[in-house]
Formats: C-alpha cells, structure tokens, sequence
C-alpha cells in the first residue's frame, strides 16, 4: 500500500521545481494529482511522462475563473481534491524606496491572493470529503526579514499567518492546513536570480547541512503532511533549510552585492 492511496492531490506550481518533485513523489505513493501551472508545454509534458495519475490543467492562481476551472477538471478526473499542495509563486528583489508597487503587487498577487484563493477553492470539497489537508508553501523569509525582499517576505509572512487562521477554520470539518518553510532549494526561481549553473553546494557550504536543498527535500516534507502519518498536525510551520536559520552566520537566501 502507498502512503497516499485514495488521495486525490491539487498542485500549484506543477510543471517544474517543487510542484513536479511533489507530483512524482505523491504518485508513486497512490495518490491521483493534478498540476496546475501557467507553463501549458510543461506541464502537459510533466503530466504525460507521469501516466494516468497525472493530468495537467492551465492555472493562473490569480485568477478565480482558472481555479473554478482546475477544481472542476480535478473532480471530473478523480473526484473531489482531498491534498492541496499551494506551491506556485515568484520572487523579485527591491529595496522598499525603489520597488514599483506594481512588482509589489504582482509578488503579493502570485504568493498570498494565489493560496488564498486555493484555500478558498478546495474547501468546499474537502468538506464533503470528509476532511483533507492543505499544504501551503511559505519560506524561510516566512520567518524573518531579508535585506531587498519587501514584497517576497511580506506575502510569505502572509502565507503563515493565514495558514493559522485556515486551519482554525477547517478544524471542524477535518481539514489540516500547515506551512512548510523552504531554505536555499535548487529550483528554476532560484537558478533565474542570477545564480546560472553556479555550484549551489559551494555557495551555501556555510549552512550546518553544507549544501543547498533540492526540490525532492520539500517533497518529502509533503508527502508526510499530506499522508494521515501527520494526523495530529494543523497550523504548524515546518522548517526545511538544512539548518540555516539556526545559526546566525547565515545571511540570506542568495549571494548579493546590494
């Protein structure tokens, strides 16, 4: 048996990075999963080498239309989505006196309308279902304050705290919510900063687990709380930053010069 039979798996964010290593893992383990992304070749390639578990569905999580869309193509599929991993965002640096409110806008928009509207969209069949659980990716800039991040460290700031209150909400009706809080992960977001085919390993040796994490990292994560194995497990924020944020000497979440 697989830790994720019967569960049927929304994502966000699922053509690449943390979305597709959830997709790969979560299947392997029983569950059905629908990706959503903006990235239409992608994710369609993505869902097809998956096989039958997989289907691929144009989601801006912006939009309220696509995700009617993406829930009614996920229940007509599989049925009722009872897992929402909420893995979709982007990231943009901008001290507070230069940053367009516009780029502000759009990094709120992606990262904290885009859950919030997740959230909103799956409740009312994860009622119904019985319960489910809601998997919202925040950052280890969810945590604290990082030079240049105003905009990306408000909305993952946002993403915890509602976390909390969705889970407060859903309680009575089975529904978990918890945060997981991503470090240094080796995806396209991160690579695009800058950071090309840079040696990641070498870059962020300083932290206590000495490399830079991989996507399959923060799938393992979801897979525990997307399985009953967490239970017992609502509103918690879960760190997986090779131990960076326990020290002081670590300063942020790229090299910059700024």
């Amino acid at each position: 048996m697989g830790r994720l039979d019967g569960k049927v798996v929304l994502i966000t964010g699922g053509a690449g990075g943390q979305g597709l290593a959830v997709a790969r893992l979560f299947t392997t383990e029983g569950a059905r999963v629908v990706l959503g992304d903006l990235l239409d070749d992608a994710g369609k390639a993505a869902a097809d080498e998956i096989g039958d578990a997989a289907h691929y569905v144009h989601l801006d999580v912006t939009s309220e239309e696509d995700w009617g869309t993406a829930i009614r193509e996920t229940t007509e599929r599989f049925g009722d989505a009872t897992v929402l991993f909420n893995g979709a965002g982007i990231l943009k640096f901008g001290k507070i006196e230069a940053m367009p409110v516009a780029e502000y806008m759009q990094v709120v928009g992606v990262n904290q309308v885009g859950v919030f509207l997740g959230m909103r969209a799956v409740f009312p069949g994860m009622k119904k279902a019985g319960g489910g659980s809601i998997i919202n990716v925040s950052s280890v800039e969810g945590l604290r304050g990082s030079y240049g991040l105003s905009a990306y460290v408000a909305s993952k700031f946002a993403v915890r705290g509602m976390t909390k209150v969705a889970a407060s909400e859903g309680g009575k009706n089975g529904i978990r919510v918890n945060s997981i809080h991503p470090g240094v992960i080796d995806t396209p977001m991160l690579r695009a900063q800058g950071l090309g085919d840079a040696d990641l390993d070498s870059l962020f040796k300083s932290i206590p687990s000495r490399r830079a994490g991989k996507p399959e990292d923060i799938a393992q994560m979801a897979l525990f709380l997307a399985s009953d194995e967490s239970s017992y497990c609502t509103g918690a924020e879960f760190i997986v930053d090779g131990g960076a944020t326990s020290f002081i000497g670590w300063g942020g979440p790229v090299p910059r010069s700024t």
